[in-house]
């Protein structure tokens, strides 16, 4: 499913501490990188961790002119499912966008659970990252769900990006372990 837009426009919806602004920076990069115009700022409350907060995100082929928070996303990406049913996250989000949901439930469960009958992507992307990383961090393998379903970037610009950003922090065998949770994401659609 490609989804076509002047300006794709995308809310994370996360805990403090999950990585929902750091998946929308890396996001962001890798448009960069392929020529797109970009924004990406997080919108929370006093910050710490496990705080529900939003994170936006805006990718266009044209400069971009407004800086107001999204209102009206092409994409939902809910790192947390505890915020379901919590806060409105499905607002203004038509039945041609996407939901994506890191949660262990399947996409009929979901449906019920935000009343959402579009097309609902749910995946395990904690799991999947304890799995490979040994982490509990959702966000690289949400990235990688993100890209497959939106086409926004290339999966390759998205690695590149990942490996450069944070090989010398993190180490090359932990960004490895990470990207590859992005690729089993972009996978296992």
């Amino acid at each position: 499913m490609k989804l076509e837009k002047k300006i794709f426009e995308i809310v994370f919806h996360a805990r403090g501490g999950q990585g929902a602004k750091t998946a929308a920076e890396l996001l962001a990069q890798a448009a960069l990188a392929e020529g797109k115009f970009v924004q990406a700022f997080p919108d929370f409350g006093p910050e710490r961790t496990g705080a529900p907060m939003k994170t936006f995100v805006r990718v266009s082929a044209e400069p971009i002119l407004t800086h107001e928070p999204v209102v009206d996303p092409d994409m939902v990406v809910i790192l947390d499912e505890t915020l379901l049913g919590t806060i409105e996250v499905t607002k203004n989000l038509d039945e041609n966008e996407a939901m994506i949901v890191n949660t262990t439930s399947d996409r009929e469960a979901v449906r019920q659970k935000t009343g959402y009958a579009g097309n609902v992507y749910p995946i395990d992307a904690t799991g999947l990252s304890l799995e490979i990383v040994g982490e509990p961090r959702p966000n690289t393998a949400i990235l990688g769900k993100m890209v497959k379903i939106s086409e926004i970037v290339k999966l390759e610009n998205l690695v590149d990006v990942f490996r450069e950003k944070y090989t010398g922090k993190i180490g090359s065998e932990k960004t490895e372990k990470n990207i590859r949770a992005i690729e089993e994401a972009y996978d296992s659609l």
